[in-house]
């Protein structure tokens, strides 16, 4: 039984999200433990695993989106009246409510994105400006577009220096985080990221 879980690249574990698991009573279940045929099992919190059948976790009740800040979404009571003994990883509208868990996380990143610090809307304008012209740059010179790419690193690297200590020595990590929608230590992470190249 697989893992399954949502990341983006600019809020990365700090808004890590998942399809998560209420049981009947309303708590969260542990980690479902599958052994293996070797000597060593794993575990997986992964939604499916929790069908009641042999050899997997108890039942789930409900299906919602969980994140990593606390965050949780919309919940999908599942019909076990309806899925009767079909595993969970089987059932095409269990899958669904996954599906709309998953939607519920995008919306959720939205909603995130939008409280973090905005752009000078010069500089917004500049970046999306540039993204397009590289997005051309590589189909009309994929060698002229990867020059491009080493030189934003060195551009980025030199302005994260500066803005890491800049940032580092005038706010707290839980106000970077803050600004950045990410928590006070993937905020501390990154100055130190930034501070070290």
């Amino acid at each position: 039984m697989r893992n399954e879980s949502w990341t983006t690249d600019e809020f990365g574990k700090s808004h890590q999200g998942r399809v998560g698991v209420l049981l009947e009573d309303g708590s969260v279940p542990k980690p479902v433990y599958f052994d293996g045929n070797s000597s060593s099992g794993h575990t997986s919190d992964f939604w499916a695993g929790y069908s009641g059948q042999p050899f997997y976790g108890p039942r789930a009740q409900v299906l919602r989106a969980v994140c990593a800040c606390g965050w949780t979404g919309t919940r999908y009571p599942l019909d076990w009246d309806r899925i009767g003994d079909t595993p969970l990883y089987e059932d095409e509208p269990a899958y669904e409510d996954a599906a709309n868990c998953r939607n519920d996380w995008n919306r959720h990143i939205e909603t995130v994105e939008e409280s973090t610090i905005a752009y000078p809307k010069e500089v917004d304008d500049l970046l999306a400006k540039l993204t397009e012209a590289l997005d051309r740059l590589v189909d009309d010179s994929p060698a002229g577009a990867l020059k491009a790419a080493s030189r934003l690193e060195i551009l980025a690297r030199s302005i994260g220096y500066d803005a890491a200590h800049t940032a580092g020595r005038s706010m707290e990590p839980q106000d970077i985080g803050a600004a950045l929608g990410i928590s006070g230590q993937q905020a501390e992470d990154l100055l130190g990221h930034y501070r070290g190249l």
